[in-house]
């Protein structure tokens, strides 16, 4: 069914639900997946309508996680109308005021102190009624890694490594994947960063997004929190974050004790893993979705995976790839595409 004749479906579901004769959607940025989100008014209050497509969206997941949360005090929007089948949601509206859009280096520790202080309790919750939250197990966790290997190298850069240098990344990728396992197992978003939390007008935090929910390591929405995909804090203003989680997840879950040096190893792999997935995400989006606006987001990405990434001896491998040929093939794929973009007449040229 094409996106026309699901604005429809939806705009003749919600003109039922509230029974008038018309409502008038007004569409909003939509995010990397397959939902469609639209703004309306009825009455003077404002709504957001939501178009995910069954086949393509965890719709039963964002049902039961978001329930789950708000049983546990923490905002998220209120479902006013659903229809599973069809895929269509009405919802509160949280506004406008994505974090990412009022942080600065005079306000982000007060801010990710205040997001921070959210991750014990989403740590700590149960999706509502009997769906249970997937594993994020090696099959899991391997799956996205391959995203990487499938579509950022052989895709978007066509590089295409040898039986050799793949057992290597391979080799690499198993580090990263035993370090996850080997955290405490806890709820996470797997998609916490400052897109996707909102600044309310009670100054409080709004959680979005949370239908990917998993049972996984205990540093990953940390990760995705402090290394944002979409933008990078110096070290003096994440170390002290870092270390406020360590002290207050340890204590809220009553964890087992670990180390300064396991949390940063914990964390720093996490990041890798979360990145290399990102990246081939970002490539994806753009070559089977046609999403183009996220390519800008790789070299953010591939950075930290460098960065990271020759900190540690074994993983030796995974820095050389991204150091000496994954970075400058991209380089050199974007001064390409920026040539091939003067060299193409503009439509009104044509």
């Amino acid at each position: 069914m094409s996106v026309n004749s699901r604005e429809t479906g939806l705009t003749s579901w919600l003109c039922r639900v509230f029974a008038v004769a018309k409502v008038s959607l007004q569409a909003m940025n939509g995010d990397a997946g397959f939902r469609q989100y639209y703004r309306f008014k009825l009455e003077g209050v404002s709504y957001i309508a939501v178009d995910a497509p069954p086949q393509y969206s965890n719709n039963q997941a964002f049902v039961a996680v978001g329930q789950g949360l708000a049983e546990n005090g923490i905002e998220v929007p209120e479902i006013k109308a659903k229809d599973l089948e069809l895929g269509f949601f009405c919802l509160t509206d949280f506004g406008d005021t994505l974090l990412a859009t009022v942080l600065s280096a005079d306000n982000m520790q007060a801010y990710y102190r205040q997001a921070i202080d959210l991750l014990p309790v989403i740590a700590n919750s149960q999706p509502a009624g009997e769906y249970i939250l997937p594993d994020y197990d090696r099959a899991f966790i391997d799956l996205e890694l391959s995203i990487f290997t499938e579509w950022l190298l052989e895709k978007h850069l066509n590089i295409h490594l040898s039986p050799q240098a793949l057992d290597k990344l391979r080799a690499c990728f198993d580090i990263l994947i035993d370090s996850a396992l080997a955290q405490p197992q806890v709820t996470m978003h797997r998609d916490y960063h400052s897109r996707n939390i909102m600044l309310l007008d009670n100054n409080s935090l709004g959680i979005i997004d949370f239908q990917d929910a998993v049972t996984g390591p205990v540093t990953y929405d940390l990760v995705s929190l402090l290394r944002d995909c979409y933008l990078r804090w110096p070290q003096q203003l994440i170390s002290p974050l870092f270390e406020y989680y360590c002290d207050l997840i340890t204590k809220s879950l009553e964890l087992p004790p670990a180390n300064a040096a396991t949390w940063q190893r914990w964390f720093d792999l996490m990041g890798l893993q979360r990145h290399l997935k990102a990246s081939g995400i970002f490539a994806r989006l753009y070559h089977r979705d046609n999403k183009p606006g996220y390519l800008k987001d790789i070299p953010l990405t591939l950075a930290y995976i460098r960065d990271i990434s020759g900190r540690y001896s074994e993983l030796a491998d995974l820095h050389l790839l991204i150091a000496e040929q994954v970075l400058p093939a991209l380089a050199a794929d974007k001064q390409n595409f920026e040539q091939e973009a003067l060299l193409t007449p503009a439509d009104d040229e044509q």
